[in-house]
């Protein structure tokens, strides 16, 4: 993700829907040449710009970083508990984006199980949300003020299995946006469909991200890609 933010990340084919035709920044190491990637989702009213912080709190050697940007900054209108339909078509999008850039990296030279899936609040909840709804083995899935998507009774019967992808749930106590229960429930949810669950909350952080995420989610890209050199 290059300071000038010229550097895209071509997605091949023909995508539809709101989020449609993508903007996706690469930056880092070349896909062809990475030993690991990391997929970074931002906020609502956020711009994959916006990512630029994260990814030097993650600036792993040998990592190529992407990230995708919504339409209008916003991945889905309403609140992430919002019965889905009313989500939609933006959720169907931002969800088929999500798996066309995995896609690529794939196609690049990186399997998703050298792949962080990574996002802040709303795009916490879509990377979340992705994997449960595409459960394979992962590199690692980080979910930052985020829960898996629906309304309350939702059951995720997606099918698959994480096969012990690493899935690091931080948030605060309490977040305005993500209920305590909500965030208990996806924990729960991800570790019957096999994964690999970090849950770390944290008195009175808020809606934020915090070091010790940081040390955490980078802990998980260096295992992912290994040593340097």
């Amino acid at each position: 993700m290059p300071d000038d933010g010229h550097d895209l990340l071509e997605i091949p084919g023909a995508l539809e829907g709101p989020h449609a035709p993508p903007r996706v920044l690469l930056g880092g190491e070349a896909p062809e040449r990475a030993r690991a990637a990391a997929v970074l989702c931002h906020g609502r009213g956020g711009r994959p710009e916006d990512m630029q912080g994260l990814r030097r709190e993650l600036n792993v050697p040998g990592v190529t970083f992407v990230a995708p940007g919504a339409a209008g900054s916003t991945w889905y209108p309403l609140p992430f508990i919002a019965p889905l339909e009313y989500n939609e078509p933006y959720l169907s999008s931002a969800l088929a984006l999500l798996g066309a850039v995995v896609a690529e990296l794939e196609r690049r030279g990186v399997p998703a199980e050298r792949q962080l899936l990574l996002g802040f609040s709303q795009g916490g909840c879509l990377a979340l949300e992705y994997a449960v709804r595409n459960a394979r083995r992962y590199g690692a899935v980080a979910g930052l003020s985020a829960g898996l998507i629906g309304p309350s009774g939702t059951r995720w019967d997606f099918g698959g299995d994480l096969e012990s992808t690493p899935v690091l749930l931080g948030c605060g106590d309490p977040d305005p946006h993500i209920p305590r229960d909500r965030l208990e429930e996806t924990a729960s949810v991800l570790g019957e469909r096999g994964a690999d669950v970090d849950l770390r909350v944290y008195s009175g952080l808020g809606h934020t991200v915090n070091r010790d995420e940081l040390r955490a989610a980078r802990a998980l890209l260096e295992g992912m890609a290994g040593p340097s050199g």
